[in-house]
Formats: structure tokens, sequence, C-alpha cells
């Protein structure tokens, strides 16, 4: 196996080294850490896709992604932490403008929220009334406002669309109407502040409901018109490949410090799904060139390359996790001892992959 594991693109070295420096005081508080912060607002990574005009970075999907990846590699909770709260600020392209104005000209903003419709929103006057319990809210101690999904109530029935299903819209709710409960408590992803978050009978106008769909996107960009649902595979399988290529190079660096003996069919078994992972890899991001490139183009094959792209995103997260389980047992005692950062690459990347959108299925 070969050392040169990984090699980041737009992250300095003195980054790099300042970021992991507080990753074992962020599992602590379980939170990322204030310095780590500071760097993230000042690098604006929590606006890879958020247009220019609010001071956003306004990234295509290949270059936020080759970034979300690298700060993966980095540290497990920040890339993730990152990857979700700039994935809620992509919003940005279906929210109201005047508010969008307000909201993400904030150089703090950080989205976070949930996909999941545990909450009913009573059709009011002048609005909605909202109430709801949501959990796993990536970055909910550090977010500036919350997005809950919500059923539709109307003279205490739930209102249906055409075809019968339950209708559902999504909310932004401002960090002063909700409570945070610190109820996330799992093996890894301990730095993300995944908590849940409450509403009771708050009253929010109008303008505060939007939907992920391109046809009801308010910039034309076309970021905003990418399916969601490809794009969220995207982002959090490059995470999966972040930790994995870091989960490497501390196996490595074990086993250049503690030579273990390995007989030479687990070796080339080894060296085998390190190859496959890395070819996966090389065939995701054409993939994602491809993809953007013929949704830019307004190609008839986009689709066909989107579920292509759907489909390679999903095998390198299973591959990296085939990979990681392959050489851990090969890490010493040092890979469970929580106070490693081995151990910790290892926790933070089987939580992460326990998000349904990583596991490898047809749909």
């Amino acid at each position: 196996m070969e050392n040169n594991t990984y090699h980041p693109d737009g992250i300095s070295k003195k980054l790099i080294d300042a970021l992991r420096s507080f990753s074992a005081e962020a599992e602590k508080i379980k939170s990322l850490h204030s310095e780590q912060l500071a760097i993230i607002y000042e690098q604006g990574w929590f606006k890879l896709f958020v247009p220019k005009i609010y001071g956003g970075l306004e990234l295509s999907l290949p270059e936020a992604l080759k970034m979300e990846e690298a700060l993966a590699w980095v540290d497990g909770s920040l890339g993730w932490t990152v990857t979700l709260c700039s994935g809620a600020n992509w919003f940005v392209g279906f929210i109201e403008k005047e508010i969008a104005k307000n909201i993400f000209t904030d150089t703090k903003v950080c989205l976070a929220g949930s996909g999941k419709p545990s909450g009913t929103a009573k059709i009011m006057n002048e609005g909605y009334e909202i109430t709801g319990h949501w959990n796993y809210a990536t970055g909910s101690v550090h977010a500036t406002v919350f997005t809950a999904n919500c059923l539709i109530e109307k003279d205490g029935a739930i209102v249906q669309n055409e075809d019968g299903s339950p209708m559902i819209k999504a909310f932004l709710l401002l960090k002063e109407e909700v409570t945070i409960h610190k109820k996330w408590d799992y093996i890894g992803m301990v730095a993300t502040s995944s908590n849940s978050f409450e509403v009771k009978a708050v009253k929010v106008p109008s303008n505060r409901v939007f939907i992920i769909d391109k046809k009801h996107s308010v910039l034309s960009t076309a970021i905003y018109q990418y399916p969601f649902l490809h794009f969220a595979e995207a982002t959090l399988a490059v995470n999966s490949a972040g930790m994995a290529f870091r989960f490497i190079e501390l196996y490595k660096n074990y086993q250049r410090d503690n030579p273990r003996e390995i007989d030479l069919t687990m070796r080339l078994q080894l060296k085998e799904t390190e190859d496959l992972f890395k070819n996966i890899r090389q065939n995701f991001y054409a993939a994602i060139e491809e993809s953007w490139k013929a949704h830019c183009a307004n190609d008839s094959t986009s689709a066909l390359k989107m579920e292509i792209l759907s489909q390679i995103s999903r095998a390198m997260a299973t591959t990296a996790r085939k990979l990681v389980d392959e050489l851990y047992p090969y890490c010493g005692l040092a890979a469970a001892d929580s106070s490693s950062e081995i151990n910790r690459v290892w926790r933070n990347f089987h939580t992460a992959s326990q998000h349904p959108l990583l596991l490898s299925y047809t749909r």
C-alpha cells in the first residue's frame, strides 16, 4: 500500500494542523471548537453554495465536493458539519429573496434542521402555527436558523396533495423560536452537535415557507436546479471517502511504527480493496464532471448521468466501509483507544455510514 494516500486541495497545512489540534477538545464539548468555527467563518465554508452577492463562495458542485472531502479527511465531525450546514445553506436558492438577504449576508450563517416531517403547521389567517420535535440537526449549537419539514393542517385535518399523499412543506425557524435538546449521544460524530430541537405553537408568516424543487427556485444558477437527492448523495459520499483516506493514513503510520506480520494473502486483499476504492473514487469524480456538464448544458442525457452518479456514490461509500473494516484489525489497541485519532476517525466513519443515503441498494 503506497504512503502518499491523499493530497487535499485548497487547505493549507497550517489550517489543517490548526483544525486538527482542536478535534479532541471539540469532542469533549460535543460541538465544533470556537477556534475551528472561526476558521470556517473566515474561509466561508458554510457558504460553499451561497451566491457571491450574499458573501458566499458560489462554488460549482464538483468544486464543493472536493472541498467537503478534504475537510472530512481533516476531521470527520468538522467535514460532516460543514457538509450538512452548507447543504442546508443551499436552500438560499428557494427562499424569498428579501428574507434570504437578511439571513445569508451574516458571515456566521448556518442552517440546521431536519427533513423528516415530524411537525405540523396549522394554516392560520396570517401564516402558520408550528408545533413539532425534530432529531439530528447537525450544527444546532451554532446554527443561526433552523429548517423543519411539517405536515400541513387545516381545520383539524392533514391537507392532502392531488395524489392523496399528505402535504409537506419546509419552514424557516429563528433560533430564538427553537428549544434545543442535547440528546446527541452516539459513539461518533460527537462534535457535530446533531441535537434534537422543538417548537410549540410558534406562529410564522407565510413567507417563511419554501419548496425544494427547481420549479420553485428563486435563483436561476445551475446549482439550484440540480436535483436535491443526487446533490445530497454525492456530498455524503465524499465524506465517507475523506474519512476513509485518513484512516488509511493512520493505519500506515501505525504499521510503520509498529510493524506487524501480515500474511501475503491478506496483504494482497488489502491492496486489492484499496485499489478498488481509489478506482471507484476516480470514477465518482468523472461521473460528477459528466453529470454537472450535462446539467449545465441542459443535455437530454442529464437524468441518466445523475442516476449513474447515484450508483457510484453508494458504491464508493460501500467500498470505503469495506476497506476500513478490513484494515481495523491490523491497527492494534490504539484503534480501540477512544482518545486516539485513529479511533476517533473509526467512530466518526461508522456513525456517518448509518445515514440511509449511504447504503448501497437499488431504488
